[in-house]
């Protein structure tokens, strides 16, 4: 390909909006927020399966070929030489992407789950006559309804936890990196250092005082406004938990990737 591919990824509510915009600070980089390649890419693949009646006609080095397309010509007017394209769903994807796009990598921010559900429920209170794209705008229910809901196995939260995990206990681990949400407000010099070395790009000179990033447009559409809204100055903001204390309480013990004993394949935890 014309340009070096690599991925966001992870968690929602974890900083994945926060670390494209900062990328994007570098001229020779393209990062965004999540966007429509990854559910582009599944369709297609699935066009291409054994459901197609024309499928003995598609050979696995075609479908590479018709997927390289797609990258292709998705960014062909992007000038950048490196493209960060975002979606929860590239977890699930790592031995194709290995295969189809070897030289790229996967960056997955993370985020106690407590706090991302307690991220949500904030939009959610924030936003108190705009039902949101996060319940298919429906309306009713209490926070435990509302974090039922999240956290379930087809919900924003649920789904991108299980990608992850699928991630970071498969094969590909050798291309993926865990960016702790923490680590990346705290201390965003050490982690944009730890970034660059792993994708084997030069450093570049960060300004984590004047960050900026707007999708303002995006989040009134889809019924939460600030959803994608990024501080100028990255900081750790501390704040108590919204949540009542039991329903923090039940995630306390998810982030699964702290700890060597947790991490049988040593993936990259920033």
């Amino acid at each position: 390909m014309s340009r070096t591919i690599h991925f966001i990824s992870g968690l929602p509510r974890s900083g994945s909006t926060l670390l494209a915009a900062l990328l994007r600070q570098n001229p020779r980089f393209h990062a965004g927020m999540s966007g429509p390649m990854a559910g582009m890419f599944a369709a297609m693949l699935g066009e291409m399966s054994g459901r197609n009646e024309f499928s003995m006609f598609i050979t696995d080095a075609l479908r590479q070929r018709v997927l390289h397309g797609l990258f292709e010509n998705y960014y062909a007017d992007s000038p950048q030489d490196v493209i960060f394209d975002t979606n929860r769903a590239w977890c699930t994807r790592l031995p194709a992407l290995r295969q189809l796009l070897p030289d790229s990598r996967v960056i997955a921010c993370v985020r106690h789950v407590g706090w991302i559900v307690d991220s949500i429920e904030r939009l959610v209170r924030k936003n108190a006559f705009s039902p949101s794209s996060i319940f298919n705008y429906a309306l009713g229910g209490t926070v435990y309804t509302r974090a039922n809901g999240v956290v379930a196995n087809d919900g924003v939260v649920g789904y991108a936890y299980d990608a992850l995990k699928e991630a970071f206990y498969g094969e590909d681990t050798d291309r993926l990196m865990l960016v702790q949400y923490e680590s990346l407000v705290k201390d965003p010099h050490t982690v944009l250092k730890a970034i660059y070395d792993f994708i084997g790009e030069p450093p570049f000179a960060h300004d984590v005082e004047h960050v900026a990033y707007s999708a303002d447009e995006f989040d009134q559409r889809a019924g939460t406004p600030g959803l994608h809204v990024v501080r100028p100055n990255v900081s750790m903001v501390e704040r108590p938990t919204i949540l009542p204390p039991d329903l923090f309480r039940r995630f306390e013990h998810d982030a699964f990737w702290q700890g060597a004993a947790a991490n049988p394949r040593g993936v990259r935890v920033i």
